[in-house]
């Protein structure tokens, strides 16, 4: 869940971009030290309760993404695709390895600079859906057993790129994206094979469909709640956004149009892009976005920006019960009480 760029320029797509307009957008942002809270609209009170205390559980991470929130054993696992590894944190056990290598060990870092896995999610069965960034595929892992399965690693015969994030729809279908984030090269790398960044959706028992092909860096992805519009973030620089699709009966994609500009929110003071997203059971959307987490009714006004204090915000999941929003911040995990159960 990376800004598309080159190896050399591997640090700058983590703290680049964010809110020189964002003044005009947010005019209330505080230069605060730590993690913070920014209120643009009084019905934020109904997600995140005014006084609300940011928790930091987790530090020493190269760049946390994926959070998922495991029901059946209460705990959240987070994913750091360059150190090649997925953590568990437990309220009262902290943090431990999970799973070392995450994605594929052994790999050229020259060609492959993120081998490990970044987006995570629990699928309706219980088991953890792995966009496996350096192995370039979609495993399943059964958290029982450990076993893990390739679901998918190629689309006409043409491995993908590097898998970064999906959602799961109710009747078993996984939407996810494929960017070149985890090539060292992105676009220009020799050993990406296909000549787009897809979206892709995959049935039970199926093979992927590209759904979407003409977005020049796909990122996170979500589904409303009734499964008639699929989100994209967009983490280009030049055009940062997330994009809505319309969803027919039948699944099909109907036209996208831009949900939220990002770019009026760039800025020096307002790091990342368009990134991870969850959307709640009302259709609430939490975002990565630059400056934070921006927190989105279904009609894409803005409530709120959560800042981290110490650089983007990747991605979220929400978990305890619906009760608490975990982010992935850079180096770290953040944690936030919920108003609400979502």
């Amino acid at each position: 869940m990376l800004t598309p760029m080159t190896h050399s320029t591997l640090p700058d797509r983590r703290t680049l971009l964010t809110g020189a307009a964002a003044a005009l957008l947010l005019p209330a942002i505080a230069r605060a030290a730590g993690p913070a809270v920014q209120r643009i609209a009084p019905s934020l009170d109904r997600i995140i309760a005014p006084g609300a205390a940011i928790e930091t559980i987790a530090t020493g991470i190269r760049w946390a993404e994926g959070p998922a929130w495991v029901a059946k054993g209460g705990y959240l696992l987070f994913s750091d695709p360059p150190a090649n590894i997925v953590r568990r944190w437990q309220p009262r056990g902290g943090t431990a390895i999970f799973l070392s290598p995450s994605g594929t060990g052994g790999l050229d870092p020259k060609l492959v600079r993120e081998p490990g896995a970044n987006g995570l999610l629990v699928d309706r069965m219980g088991a953890l859906l792995i966009a496996n960034s350096g192995g370039r595929s979609l495993d399943r892992l059964d958290l029982a057993t450990r076993k893990r399965t390739v679901l998918a690693d190629r689309y006409q015969g043409k491995r993908f790129n590097s898998p970064n994030d999906m959602v799961e729809a109710r009747d078993g279908t996984i939407w996810f994206t494929d960017p070149p984030y985890g090539l060292a090269e992105g676009d220009a790398s020799p050993i990406k094979e296909l000549p787009h960044n897809g979206v892709y959706r995959l049935k039970p028992g199926g093979q992927p469909e590209l759904m979407v092909a003409d977005l020049s860096s796909p990122n996170g992805i979500g589904l409303s709640p009734d499964e008639r519009r699929l989100y994209v973030s967009i983490s280009d620089p030049k055009a940062p956004r997330i994009m809505a699709y319309d969803l027919g009966a039948d699944g099909r994609i109907g036209g996208g149009r831009v949900f939220l500009d990002a770019a009026p929110m760039m800025g020096p003071d307002a790091p990342g892009l368009p990134d991870g997203m969850k959307v709640a059971r009302d259709g609430t959307l939490f975002c990565s976005a630059p400056g934070g987490l921006a927190i989105l009714t279904p009609q894409g006004a803005m409530l709120g920006l959560i800042r981290s204090g110490s650089g983007p915000i990747a991605n979220c999941a929400i978990g305890e019960n619906g009760r608490t929003l975990f982010m992935a911040a850079n180096d770290r995990i953040l944690k936030v009480a919920l108003a609400r159960p979502m």
